[in-house]
């Protein structure tokens, strides 16, 4: 099977853990069959005494760079919520703010989910903790141990999230969250459609669900490298550098 024939049949997600001190990258290629395969994962980081032009810059120049090396058909992002810690909102929205418009640059819809939501797609539990959440993100990915720091495995959760939850690219925040009250709908290349490679994992999906259609499971029995290091990725054959 050609790489080109083997992309449509599976959607490729770079899920962010946003954050100015450290924002959490991975890209995860996701089946029709809802099994998953690790691709990269990294956290790039700034320092608090940079100035916040710089750190805005170098947390989009990561996104940008790992969305032109590996890309993917969809941006998943973890939403912001209100908290008591009203720097560490306003970081987390400006990283996410410049993720988003690299992702509208370069014509990729972009999904949002919250960390409940991921929870229960990932563990089936919207109120699990994370050593739960990393159990099963091991099992899915077939890795052999939860990737360091814990930005890292946020974004891998997310991506699985995303895939499990059948590809919800576009979806506007507008509708589900105050914090982007008033926003309007991120258009895209897609339009009012999916993009072609989204259109086929469509199309796999639905007919894995059709009746008589094998149940996938949850998690693999090949164990792959473990990911000690911030960064990691997986080559074609299953090598993690």
């Amino acid at each position: 099977m050609s790489p080109v024939v083997a992309r449509q049949s599976q959607q490729r997600v770079l899920a962010v853990d946003p954050g100015l001190t450290r924002c959490g990258f991975a890209v995860v290629d996701m089946s029709a069959q809802r099994t998953g395969t690790f691709v990269h994962v990294q956290v790039s980081g700034t320092r608090a005494h940079e100035a916040l032009e710089h750190r805005v810059l170098s947390i989009m120049r990561a996104a940008e760079e790992l969305m032109d090396r590996f890309r993917p058909d969809v941006v998943a992002v973890e939403r912001v919520f209100a908290q008591n810690n009203a720097p560490t909102v306003v970081g987390t929205a400006q990283a996410t703010g410049v993720v988003i418009a690299a992702a509208a640059a370069r014509g990729i819809p972009v999904a949002w989910h919250t960390p409940s939501e991921v929870k229960a797609a990932v563990t089936g539990d919207g109120s699990a903790d994370k050593e739960s959440v990393n159990r099963m993100v091991v099992r899915i990915l077939r890795l052999d141990a939860p990737p360091r720091p814990a930005d890292a495995a946020d974004a891998l959760a997310l991506a699985v999230c995303h895939g499990w939850r059948g590809g919800m690219a576009g979806v506007n925040a507008a509708e589900r969250t105050s914090t982007h009250s008033g926003s309007r709908p991120m258009q895209t290349r897609r339009g009012a459609a999916l993009t072609p490679a989204q259109q086929a994992w469509r199309r796999a999906e639905t007919a894995s669900r059709a009746p008589g259609a094998t149940a996938p499971r949850a998690s693999g029995t090949a164990a792959s490298p473990a990911l000690g290091a911030a960064t990691g990725t997986r080559g074609r054959r299953g090598r993690v550098s």
